[in-house]
């Protein structure tokens, strides 16, 4: 596992390089669900796989930007789940964007994710790596080697509230929700990043980030293997909660496709539990 955690290191370090250098205009391609994709979209995608084709652990590639499984090594044990750049459209605007990655091991569903990580890049590269060992881990870069930082731990209530999705689109419960936590106190922080946005909730001791189904998306947006599992797993080892619409674990999810989205709510515990109320799920 210490070989992939290597191996995201010396990517992280890759991207940030071709986010500072290279054209930040689209290419002519779009990926699996018809988006259309951004030359730095392309790139990344392009280093994350060359880098783990040498990676022989590494049976299979499931990348964001591509229909099906990847098979680079037919004895390797785990698959590497991945989006290579998510919010890239941030990053014409200087905004941090950042990579994730879900380690699994067997099939692809939640139960199997034995460790996940994501890159934020920002004016700093940060590095957070979680596995069932403890705390997430937080680490910074400093001329190309990643520095240890410390254990990440959420609060029971946070302060921070980070709601996605088109708001004319939320149903009405949704939307008392989220007004509800503003009327308690609770400061917007949203960029249109997933990374740096559940990033600044994880550092900053807690709130909540929600992606709802919406009535254009009711399935919501976020894509389970590549997104919603990983962060799920990473703020359940924080000491927070990461649940569906329905109140279901996220981590309980079971794919029956590479790309299925999920409504996505992850937080500390005071808003999870909130958030249940709100959709009637209390058990």
């Amino acid at each position: 596992m210490q070989t992939i955690f290597q191996t995201i290191k010396e990517i992280a370090i890759e991207i940030d390089h071709a986010i500072k250098t290279e054209d930040l205009g689209y290419s002519d391609s779009s990926n699996s669900s018809g988006e259309d994709q951004l030359k730095l979209d392309v790139k990344s995608d392009f280093l994350i796989e060359k880098a783990f084709a040498s990676v022989d652990i590494v049976k299979n590639l499931v990348s964001e930007e591509k229909e099906g499984v990847l098979e680079l090594h037919e004895n390797g044990k785990y698959t590497v789940c991945y989006d290579p750049l998510d919010g890239s459209s941030l990053a014409d605007v200087n905004l941090s964007v950042g990579s994730i990655f879900g380690i699994y091991e067997g099939e692809l569903k939640g139960e199997n994710l034995v460790a996940s990580a994501y890159v934020v890049y920002g004016p700093r590269i940060e590095l957070m790596i979680a596995t069932k060992e403890g705390k997430p881990l937080h680490y910074r870069a400093q001329e190309g080697l990643f520095n240890f930082i410390g254990e990440v731990t959420l609060n029971e209530k946070g302060k921070l509230n980070a709601p996605g999705g088109t708001q004319k689109n939320w149903c009405d419960y949704h939307k008392t929700f989220v007004d509800d936590l503003f009327a308690e106190g609770y400061r917007l922080r949203y960029s249109g990043g997933m990374v740096p946005d559940l990033h600044q909730i994880l550092l900053k001791g807690g709130g909540i980030f929600s992606y709802p189904g919406t009535s254009d998306v009711p399935n919501g947006k976020l894509r389970q293997l590549f997104e919603v599992i990983p962060f799920a797993f990473m703020y359940e080892q924080a000491g927070g909660q990461a649940v569906n619409n329905k109140g279901v674990r996220l981590m309980e999810l079971v794919p029956s496709h590479p790309h299925d989205t999920s409504p996505c709510f992850f937080g500390s515990n005071y808003e999870i539990e909130k958030l249940k109320e709100a959709y009637g799920v209390t058990a």
